[in-house]
C-alpha cells in the first residue's frame, strides 16, 4: 500500500496533516478546533478513531489549538520533544502521563513499517521540528514554519517523493501590508516564515529525479495568493532551466479551509 496523505488544513488559521502507512495512521499537528478537525476528517472518509498517534511540530496555537481535546477524546499518544512539551503544557490542558511521549529532535519512531524522522528547523518557537515519513522506499517530507532552509534541513528533505514546503508570503505584499513593522520583521527573519521566493530558491536544490510533487503550504491569507505563489516558484525554477509540461507540473495547492485530496506518495 505504501504511504498516502491529506493536508487537512494549512495556514495561519490552523494546520493539520494526516499521514497513513500500511498499518498505522498519524495526525501531525491539531491546530483547529476538535469540531473542525472531525469535520475535515469526516470529509476524507475517516474519524479520530482511525488515528493511532499525534505528532507535534511546535507549540504555536495554529498547530495545537485542538490537540488536548482531540487526544483526550480518542485516547491518543502525543509525540513531541521536551522543550515543546514544556512550552505547550498550559495550552493543551491535562494530558495523562501514558499519553505523553517524548520524541527528542533528531530521533526516529516507527509506526508499523512507517518510520518517522524528526529534524530541527529554524522558527521562533521553543524547539520546532519538521518530519520525514518513509515506508517501502517512499519518502514524504513536511517542512513548514521555517525562517530559512538550512543545509541541515536540505539534507533531511532532499530526494523526497513528495514535499510539503512552506511558501508563506510574497515579500512585497508583506512589506506593504497592514502588519506592524515588528511583526513584519519577525516574519522576514531567519526564525520567521519562508517567502515564495525563498521556497523557489530552495526547490532548485531540493528537487531531484525522484521528486514527484511539491505542495506549497502555510500561505498567508493577508500577504499571499496561491496563484502568485505558484507563479513565483515556477518562474524561479524556469530561470534555472527547470521546465515542466502541463502534465508533469509538480506544484500543488493546499488550503486554509479545506483538505487536499488523498494522495499516494508513490504515485507518478
Amino acid at each position: 500500500m505504501g504511504l498516502r496523505f491529506t493536508v487537512l488544513a494549512s495556514g495561519s488559521t490552523g494546520n493539520a496533516l494526516i499521514v497513513q502507512g500500511s498499518q498505522k495512521t498519524v495526525l501531525v499537528d491539531a491546530g483547529l478546533s476538535m469540531k473542525k478537525l472531525e469535520e475535515l476528517m469526516q470529509g476524507q472518509g475517516m474519524s479520530g478513531h482511525d488515528v493511532d498517534a499525534l505528532l507535534v511540530t511546535h507549540e504555536h496555537s495554529d498547530h495545537i489549538k485542538g490537540l488536548g481535546a482531540f487526544a483526550r477524546k480518542y485516547e491518543l499518544p502525543i509525540f513531541a520533544n521536551e522543550a515543546t512539551w514544556s512550552a505547550m503544557e498550559r495550552h493543551v490542558g491535562t494530558i495523562a502521563s501514558e499519553q505523553r511521549i517524548c520524541l527528542e529532535t533528531g530521533e526516529t519512531v516507527d509506526f508499523g513499517p512507517m518510520r518517522v524522522q524528526s529534524y530541527p528547523i529554524s522558527h521562533d518557537a521553543a524547539e520546532p521540528v519538521g518530519y520525514c515519513f518513509q515506508e517501502d522506499g517512499e519518502k514524504l517530507s513536511l517542512a513548514t514554519d521555517l525562517g530559512y532552509v538550512s543545509d541541515k534541513v536540505k539534507n533531511q528533505i532532499i530526494d523526497s517523493d513528495v514535499l510539503i514546503l512552506e511558501s508563506n508570503h510574497d515579500t512585497e505584499m508583506l512589506r506593504m501590508g497592514r502588519y506592524p513593522w515588528n511583526i513584519k520583521r519577525r516574519i522576514l527573519s531567519d526564525i520567521g516564515h519562508l517567502s515564495n521566493e525563498a521556497a523557489g530558491e530552495a526547490l532548485i536544490e531540493l528537487m531531484t529525479d525522484r521528486t514527484k510533487r511539491v505542495y506549497l503550504a502555510h500561505l498567508s491569507l493577508d500577504h499571499n495568493q496561491m496563484d502568485l505563489a505558484m507563479l513565483t516558484v515556477n518562474s524561479i525554477l524556469e530561470n534555472h532551466g527547470i521546465f515542466y509540461t502541463k502534465e508533469e507540473f509538480p506544484l500543488r495547492h493546499t488550503y486554509a479551509d479545506r483538505a487536499t485530496p488523498w494522495d499516494a506518495v508513490g504515485k507518478k
